[in-house]
Order: structure tokens, then sequence, then C-alpha cells
């Protein structure tokens, strides 16, 4: 059984994402060791040495949804200009800002997410809880879980690729990073919606912006 205590120990031995670690020590069976060196093996221990690097290059780009409701505006930077240029980079930044206009993130990370925010969450969750009946002394694991949840919906790095659900963006990076051989990360980003704030008919943008990538 893979433990929490298990990835953590893995993820302050690598540098690497919780869930790259998750899955490295499964196809280890459990071994650290064996984990370790599948990650080095994929390039992401490596990839994630370079979080300590200054990133000042990169690029702003943008995205219009086809139908012109949806626009997006994301900077995400690199270490060098020749980088920057690449057309590797290039589509890694559309693939990320095509992710935003379909997923509608709140932040980039979880560190961004307001203190305020976080503690609202946990007592309407708590409050749910209560209501169903459950159990006092499972509830704040339930809690935990569903903030979690909340984590992997609002904030872009843990949201699940569009076009691969089996990733989180925060992997496709470190694969970028591997593969490019510089930190890269996210900055910001800003996502605009025709008629937002106007009460109307709900629409499913994620299936739309999926329709115009495999189109």
């Amino acid at each position: 059984m893979i433990t929490a205590a298990m990835v953590k120990e893995l993820r302050v031995r690598t540098g690497v994402g919780m869930m790259d670690c998750k899955k490295a020590l499964a196809e280890a069976n459990g071994d650290m060791d064996k984990a370790v060196d599948i990650l080095r093996e994929k390039g992401l221990s490596k990839a994630a040495k370079k979080a300590g690097r200054i990133a000042a290059e990169g690029i702003v780009s943008s995205y219009i949804h086809g139908n012109g409701r949806i626009g997006v505006l994301v900077e995400v930077n690199c270490e060098t200009d020749f980088v920057a240029q690449t057309e590797g980079f290039h589509a890694l930044v559309k693939d990320i800002a095509m992710q935003i206009a379909a997923s509608n993130p709140l932040y980039v990370s979880r560190e961004e997410v307001p203190a305020d925010v976080i503690t609202h969450e946990k007592e309407v969750y708590r409050q749910k809880a209560l209501n169903e009946g459950k159990p006092e002394k499972i509830i704040d694991r339930m809690v935990e879980g569903r903030v979690e949840k909340y984590f992997a919906e609002v904030c872009l790095l843990e949201q699940p690729f569009i076009k691969d659900g089996d990733k989180v963006i925060s992997e496709v990076i470190l694969e970028a990073i591997a593969k490019m051989g510089e930190k890269i990360s996210i900055r910001r980003f800003v996502r605009y919606q025709l008629g937002e704030g106007i009460e109307k008919k709900q629409e499913n943008f994620a299936d739309e912006v999926m329709n115009q990538i495999n189109n």
C-alpha cells in the first residue's frame, strides 16, 4: 500500500510533484530507491531541481475561443529567449491557454488561494458533513479530502490536463522542463468570458474547446 508518508518522503528526496511521486511508488511496488530511479529515468527529478532557478524570459500569449466568447491571456516564463522562441515552448503555452479557457481555474497554484477562502470552504464542507449525519471522528478527514478536491478544481497546476486526463498541469510542466532543459513556470493569467456576470444559458465550454482542438 502506498501511504501519504511514503509519497511525502519521495517528494522530499526528489523535489518532484506528489502525483508523479505516487505513480512512481506504485510502479516500483513501494520500493523507495527504485521509485527514485524511475523518476530519474523520466527526467523529472532533474527537472524539479531547476525550480530554484530564475525564469525571467518567456512569452505572453493569447487564446480566443473560435466563436469569440472566451478570451485568455497567459504569461509563461522560461530561462532564455532561445527556449521562449521554440516551437515546443509555444505549443506548451497554447495548451495552457486552452486549458484555462476550458477549465476556468481561479488561481495558478494552491499557494495563491487566500486563507479566508480555504477557511470558508472547510466550514461549508464540515457543515455539509454534519447535515449528512457523518460521524464526528471522520469529518476532519472528509473535510481535508473535499478541500483537496476544491484545489483540483480551482488551481490550474492541479487540474487534469484537457488533452490527457491522466496528467495534471504540474506534470505537463515538469515534462516540458525535462525536455527543454530550463525552468518553466506559469506566472499569471486572465480569462474573459462574454457576458460574464449576466444571467444566461449555461454552455459546456470545455467540450467546445476540445472540439476545436480535434478539428
